[in-house]
């Protein structure tokens, strides 16, 4: 596995100890390779959720170069910097990883390291992938042309749960007077979607209350006393890390049934209930894309690295799990963002621009996701230069005390309703920086970057 990463000559135990300790793995990059700077976290308090996610990340990109030599003769490289999830030290690593040679694209896996990127990348021209979080109104291309919400941004994830309400409700007619609470994080991601269940609660007539879990959400008890006293008939969790399990073991302390929680996408993973035993049994969630080691993709990942010794997660426990199958999906499209624009400017190392094109044409439809082996494993996406996350197809789960069951059908959000959302938020975000909207015609044009590209 080593030899297809920077540090070619050292030994696994080696990288990972680099790693725990932030350093990227030194080498000089060949004309050959394109890079992936990784800011990961794989100790502290959400150490589950990037050790799963990066996990798979790798061994996906691992796939790639050892089944196939890469993607057209173009190996992927690699190098992690821990951040803990903490945003200065996402930025230190951006800071010390920008001028590698050949960078394909950053993914943080943090709303907060996110944010703070948005005006580098911008400059520097190269693609941010934020799968399943971000910024809302970057799904906007006409302002944000490097950032990339893929399959699912905050507010069309928070349309899906109020969809799903709905559903069990008998219709979003059957919404008014009925009472949500939002329990969520006490950070960026926490607070991205405050607006959007205000503006849902006025549309549909149900009685909203959104309560602050503070980081990183250890002790709810005053939390669950305030959702006893308001009496909701649902409470969504918007958690993250330690505070998800907490939520579930106060909600059933405080008499709260858990088949009446609906959790959000980073409240979904094996990690989140298993550690709350019993008080999770029953609980549903929202997800982009299924757990389990079915499919043929994460059975070739099997085969070809862990039954080699060369798989990236250390408990061999959590292949096939949500945060891993996450990874592995988020691997895939990277690898054919890249593929596709290789087919545009060539089979060789590209700049970040052009992998930006690359991202612009994204789009997978459900047969080429089952050529991929990922059939059933997520939708479809279909990115445009104009709407950097897809179309936003959801489903939801639930934990029946060993293993996630999918208990919906895909659902699609209320884009009719999101978009001008959306649209003006990002408007106002360019008036505010100065920044002229881009056109169709301004999309097809790819500059040179400061990373030239290898000839």
């Amino acid at each position: 596995m080593t030899s297809l990463k920077r540090l070619r000559t050292a030994a696994l135990a080696t990288a990972l100890a680099l790693t725990a300790l932030g350093i990227a793995a030194p080498g000089s990059a060949r004309a050959d390779e394109q890079y992936f700077p990784l800011q990961s976290y794989r100790v502290g308090p959400y150490a589950a959720g990037g050790t799963g996610f990066f996990g798979g990340f790798i061994d996906y990109l691992n796939l790639i170069n050892t089944r196939d030599g890469g993607v057209n003769g173009v190996k992927l490289t690699w190098s992690e910097g821990e951040t803990q999830y903490e945003v200065e030290k996402g930025v230190e690593v951006y800071e010390r990883l920008k001028n590698e040679p050949n960078i394909a694209a950053w993914n943080p896996l943090s709303v907060g390291i996110a944010y703070a990127m948005i005006d580098r990348i911008t400059q520097d021209k190269v693609p941010l992938v934020t799968i399943n979080h971000g910024r809302t109104d970057s799904t906007d291309g006409r302002v944000f042309p490097y950032v990339f919400p893929l399959l699912l941004n905050p507010y069309s994830e928070t349309s899906g749960i109020v969809n799903y309400i709905a559903s069990k409700e008998g219709g979003l007619d059957k919404l008014k007077g009925k009472k949500i609470a939002v329990l969520y994080h006490g950070s960026p991601y926490g607070k991205e979607t405050i607006p959007i269940y205000e503006l849902l609660a006025e549309k549909y007539g149900f009685t909203l209350t959104q309560i602050e879990v503070p980081h990183p959400g250890n002790e709810q008890q005053a939390q669950w006393l305030m959702i006893r006293r308001a009496k909701p008939d649902y409470v969504v969790l918007r958690g993250w890390g330690v505070m998800n399990p907490v939520a579930l073991k106060t909600a059933q302390k405080t008499g709260f049934p858990v088949d009446h929680i609906v959790g959000n996408v980073w409240s979904n993973s094996e990690e989140d209930v298993k550690p709350a035993g019993d008080a999770a049994k029953g609980y549903t969630a929202i997800t982009t894309q299924a757990s389990g080691n079915s499919y043929p993709v994460v059975q070739e990942i099997v085969r070809t690295l862990y039954d080699k010794g060369e798989g990236n997660l250390a408990d061999k426990e959590r292949i096939g799990s949500v945060y891993h199958n996450l990874g592995i999906v988020n691997g895939i499209l990277n690898v054919e963002a890249i593929r596709i624009a290789q087919a545009k400017f060539g089979q060789r190392t590209l700049t970040g621009d052009e992998v930006r094109w690359g991202f612009e044409h994204l789009q997978l439809d459900p047969a080429r996701v089952e050529a991929l082996g990922a059939k059933d494993l997520f939708h479809s996406i279909n990115v445009t230069w104009d709407n950097h996350e897809g179309d936003g197809y959801v489903t939801f789960q639930q934990w029946d005390g060993a293993r996630w069951n999918v208990v919906s059908d895909w659902i699609a959000p209320d884009w009719a309703l999101l978009r001008p959302i959306i649209e003006t938020s990002a408007e106002a975000y360019a008036a505010e920086k100065g920044i002229t909207l881009r056109t169709a015609a301004d999309a097809e044009t790819v500059a040179s970057g400061k990373q030239a590209a290898a000839q």
